[in-house]
C-alpha cells in the first residue's frame, strides 16, 4: 500500500498539475520530497525592532546586527568627488531610517521603489547628522501581504529557494510557505525515523518529526538550532559509515602482498644519497615499511609540503617492492614531471641493477613499443603519466602503485592503474597538504603519513606583493640576481593574448623583455603548447645554467626542481588560486640561499593589505567572496606553511573545488559544512567507525534503519567502495 507521503505533490491544496510540473523540474514529485525541501535562510521576527527601539539599543552600547521593516519614501544618487553613493530613505511606524550603498548603484536604483516594503538587516549606526543608517545591508523585498505577516507575527519566517520554474507559475515566498505549511501539518506525523534509537539518545538530538516541523516553522531559535544540528550530524554519520565501510571492505577483501624488507638494498640507496633523511621522512618510511610487511593491502596517503622530500620516500618504497621481485609504478600528472622523475631516479640508481622505463603520451611509437615490451618482461620501475592506465600497458608483476598529486586524477583513473596488478600496495601523494576536516572525510578511509619537516638547510621563502608599476625595479633585481650567479622564473597565466581577460602572454613578454629589461642576460621560454621533447630541452638547458631567466606559464607548477633558482615572479597573481600560488612558489627555495617570491597585481589595495597580518575569520561569507583575491595574496605574504595555507584555501574555495569531491564517490553535503562543523564531524566519524568495527554488515536489528537507507539512498555511492 502506497504511503500518503508518496502521493504526487499536485494533490495538495493550491498546487494542481501546472505547479506540480514546475515542482518536478526542481526535484519535487511527492509530498515526501516537499517535506524535505528545506529553507535556505530565515528572518527572525522575534528580533525585528522598530526604528525607535534600534536607537535605544544603540544608546546602550548595543553593537549587533538588527532587522527592521519599513517602506521606501525616497531614493537618490549622491556624488562626492569622483565617487557616487545611493541612498534609500525609509520609514516604519516609529520613525525614519536610511540605507546606503557605495557599489552596485545601478542595480539598487532599479530595485527600490517608493511605497514598497523591505526587511533590512545590518549593523546600525547614527550619522553625524543624527540619522539612523544601515550601510550595504542585507534585505528582503516584501509584498503587501508578506509585510503584514512579518509585522503581525513573532515567529521565525523561513525563506525557500525559488527557482525560475517556481516563479513562472506565480509561486512566491508566501505562497510556497503556505503550501509547505499545509503539507507539514497534514503529513509530517507519518514520517518514519531515519536514525537508530541508540544514536538519537547518545547525541540528545530530536526525532525526525520534531526536526522536520522545526526546520520549516520553528517556534524559537533554540528549536531551529536543534533541528539543524540533527540533520547535520545525520548527514555526516551516513557519510562516515560509507567511509568506514570502504576502509573495512578494502582491508577485508584485498589481502595484499606480504613484502619482506631486506635492509641491504635500502641501506645502499640511503648511503648513495647526497643528504641525510629528516626525522619526518624516517618516521614515514617506518609507517610504510610496517604496511608493506602486513598481509593487508597498503592504502596510504603521503602528504607533505612543497620540497619536503616525498619523492625519495616513495623511491625507497619502490626499492622494497622491487627487492621482493615485484614491479613498482609511479604515476604523475604531467609529461615534464614524469621525464624529470625518470632522469632523477635513473641518476640515483645508476650504480644499481634496476631496469627503469618511462611511459608518456608524447613518445615516439618505437620508443613506446620498446617500453611496453620491457614492462611486460624485465622492467622493475615504471614512471609515467595517465598513459600508464591505458589498455595497451600491461605489467608483468605490479606490486606497488604510487600516484603523485593524486587529486589531479579521477577515481576511475586511479582504479585503472591499480587494477593492473594483483592487489598491489598503494601510496597516493600530495604536496597540497590535507586540512583536518578533509582527512576525516575525503581521505577518511586512508592511513595518513605526514612530512612537515623540511631539509635543515632550507630557508623560508620571502614573499612580497608588489604593484604592476614596480615591475621595472623587479626586472632590475633579476638582472642583479643573475650577476650573483642565481636564476629566476617569471610566470604568466596564458600563452596567447586574450582580449577578454587582458592577461599577459608568455610569448609576447618573452620577446619584449629580451629586447628591453633583460637584454643583457640569457632568457628561455617554456609553455604548455610545446611538445614534451621541447619542454625537456628547455628545462635541461635551464638546469645546466644556459638561461639566467625562464619565462613560463604554469607548466612549471608541479615538481620542477632547479636548486640554483632563488627567485620567482608571478604576474597577474590574483588570477591564481592559493594552492597554485604556493606550488609555484615551491619552484624556488631548494637550496641554502635566501629565495624570493614576487606576486604582481594591479590592485593597489592588495599591495597595501599584504603589509599587515589580516584575520579574515571575522568576515561574512559575502565579504570573503568579494575579497578572495586580496585574502589569497595576503595569506601568501604572511605564511610559508602549506598546511596553514590549505586551511585558508579550504575556507575560501570549499572542499569540492579543492579535492574534487564529485569524483570521489561521496554524497554531496546539503546541511553540514565540513569546514565549520568539525565537532559534529568528529562525533559522526567515531560512531561510524566503531559501528562498522562491531557490526560490519549492519546485520544487528537495531541498525536495520541504517542498512535500509544506505541500500536505498546511497546505492550509487556503494559502487566506489572498492576503489582506493
Amino acid at each position: 500500500m502506497q504511503s500518503n507521503l508518496d502521493q504526487p505533490v499536485q494533490y495538495l491544496k493550491s498546487v494542481g498539475p501546472k505547479r506540480a510540473e514546475s515542482f518536478r523540474k526542481v526535484g519535487i514529485t511527492t509530498i515526501r520530497d516537499l517535506l524535505f525541501y528545506f529553507p535556505t535562510r530565515y528572518l527572525d521576527r522575534s528580533t525585528i525592532l522598530t526604528s525607535s527601539k534600534v536607537i535605544q539599543y544603540l544608546s546602550s552600547d548595543y553593537a549587533g546586527e538588527v532587522t527592521i521593516i519599513g517602506s521606501v519614501i525616497d531614493k537618490e544618487k549622491i556624488r562626492y568627488g569622483k565617487r557616487q553613493l545611493f541612498k534609500v530613505r525609509m520609514r516604519d511606524s516609529q520613525g525614519f531610517f536610511e540605507c546606503v550603498w557605495f557599489q552596485g548603484i545601478k542595480y539598487f536604483t532599479n530595485l527600490f521603489n517608493i511605497g514598497e516594503y523591505f526587511a533590512i538587516s545590518a549593523k546600525p549606526v547614527i550619522t553625524k547628522y543624527g540619522h539612523l543608517q544601515f550601510v550595504h545591508p542585507d534585505f528582503d523585498k516584501l509584498n503587501d501581504s508578506e509585510s503584514q505577516e512579518f509585522l503581525n507575527t513573532g515567529k521565525i519566517i523561513p525563506h525557500y529557494p525559488l527557482s525560475k520554474e517556481l516563479r513562472d507559475v506565480k509561486l512566491g515566498d508566501l505562497s510556497l510557505r503556505r503550501i509547505i505549511s499545509s503539507a507539514v501539518e497534514m503529513y509530517v506525523s507519518e514520517l518514519g525515523e531515519t536514525l537508530p534509537e541508540w544514536f538519537i539518545e547518545k547525541h540528545s538530538i530530536p526525532g525526525i518529526v520534531f526536526s522536520i516541523k522545526n526546520i520549516h516553522f520553528p517556534e524559537n531559535s533554540e528549536q531551529l538550532k536543534n533541528a539543524i544540528t540533527r540533520f547535520k550530524i545525520e548527514e555526516l554519520f551516513y557519510l562516515e559509515i560509507l567511509i568506514a565501510l570502504r576502509k573495512k571492505r578494502i582491508k577485508a577483501k584485498n589481502l595484499g602482498i606480504k613484502f619482506s624488507v631486506d635492509p641491504g638494498p635500502v641501506k645502499k640507496i640511503l648511503a648513495a644519497l647526497p643528504f641525510d633523511l629528516t626525522s619526518d621522512q624516517l618516521k614515514v618510511l617506518h609507517e610504510i615499511r610496517v604496511d608493506m610487511e602486513s598481509e593487508e593491502s597498503m592504502n596510504r596517503l603521503l602528504q607533505g609540503d612543497v620540497g619536503s622530500g616525498k619523492t625519495i620516500v616513495a623511491l625507497i618504497a619502490m626499492i622494497i617492492a622491487v627487492s621482493n621481485g615485484f614491479q613498482a609504478a609511479l604515476m604523475v600528472p604531467t609529461e615534464i614531471l614524469a621525464d624529470q622523475h625518470f632522469k632523477t631516479i635513473s641518476k640515483l640508481l645508476k650504480n644499481f641493477d634496476y631496469k627503469i622505463n618511462l611511459v608518456i603520451g608524447g613518445q615516439k611509437k618505437s620508443d613506446r613499443d620498446k617500453n611496453l615490451k620491457d614492462i611486460l618482461s624485465q622492467s622493475n620501475l615504471i614512471i609515467g603519466t595517465h598513459a600508464l592506465f591505458e589498455q595497451t600497458v600491461n605489467f608483468k608483476n605490479l606490486g606497488l602503485v604510487i600516484i603523485d598529486e593524486q587529486h589531479r586524477f579521477g577515481v576511475a583513473q586511479r582504479a585503472g592503474l591499480i587494477m593492473k596488478g594483483k592487489r598491489p600496495d598503494v601510496i597516493i601523494m600530495t604536496a597540497t597538504p590535507i586540512p583536518r576536516t578533509m582527512s576525516l572525510t575525503v581521505y577518511g578511509d586512508l592511513d595518513v603519513s605526514t612530512i612537515k619537516e623540511k631539509p635543515q638547510n632550507r630557508k623560508s621563502i620571502k614573499t612580497k606583493v608588489v604593484a604592476e608599476k614596480s615591475l621595472p625595479e623587479v626586472f632590475n633585481y633579476i638582472v642583479e640576481n643573475s650577476r650573483k650567479g642565481f636564476q629566476s622564473f617569471i610566470v604568466y597565466p596564458l600563452v596567447e593574448e586574450s582580449e577578454k581577460l587582458e592577461l599577459k602572454a608568455a610569448e609576447t613578454y618573452y620577446e619584449k623583455l629580451k629586447s628591453t629589461f633583460l637584454k643583457n642576460i640569457s632568457v628561455g621560454l617554456l609553455h604548455g603548447k610545446m611538445n614534451w621533447k621541447d619542454k625537456e630541452k628547455v628545462m635541461m638547458e635551464f638546469a645546466e645554467g644556459k638561461f639566467d631567466v625562464l619565462i613560463s606559464t604554469t607548466v612549471i607548477e608541479v615538481g620542477i626542481d632547479i636548486p640554483n633558482a632563488n627567485m620567482i615572479v608571478i604576474n597577474d597573481a590574483f588570477r591564481f588560486g592559493l594552492s597554485q600560488l604556493h606550488q609555484l612558489r615551491g619552484r624556488v627555495g631548494r637550496n641554502d640561499v635566501q629565495s624570493y617570491c614576487i606576486l604582481v597585481t594591479k590592485n593597489e589595495y592588495a599591495v597595501k593589505s599584504a603589509q599587515y597580518t589580516f584575520d579574515f575569520s571575522y568576515l561574512s561569507k559575502s565579504q570573503i567572496e568579494k575579497n578572495k583575491s586580496i585574502i589569497r595574496l595576503n595569506a601568501m605574504a604572511q605564511y610559508d606553511d602549506g598546511f596553514k595555507l590549505s586551511e585558508i584555501d579550504l575556507k575560501l574555495r570549499g572542499p569540492g573545488d579543492i579535492f574534487g569531491i564529485k569524483q570521489s564517490g561521496f554524497p554531496e553535503l546539503k546541511f553540514a559544512d565540513i569546514v565549520n562543523d568539525v565537532e559534529l564531524l568528529i562525533k559522526a566519524k567515531e560512531d561510524a567507525f566503531e559501528l562498522i568495527k562491531i557490526d560490519p554488515d549492519l546485520s544487528n536489528p537495531q541498525n536495520s534503519i541504517l542498512k535500509n537507507i544506505i541500500e536505498e539512498k546511497y546505492k550509487e555511492n556503494l559502487h566506489f567502495i572498492n576503489i582506493a
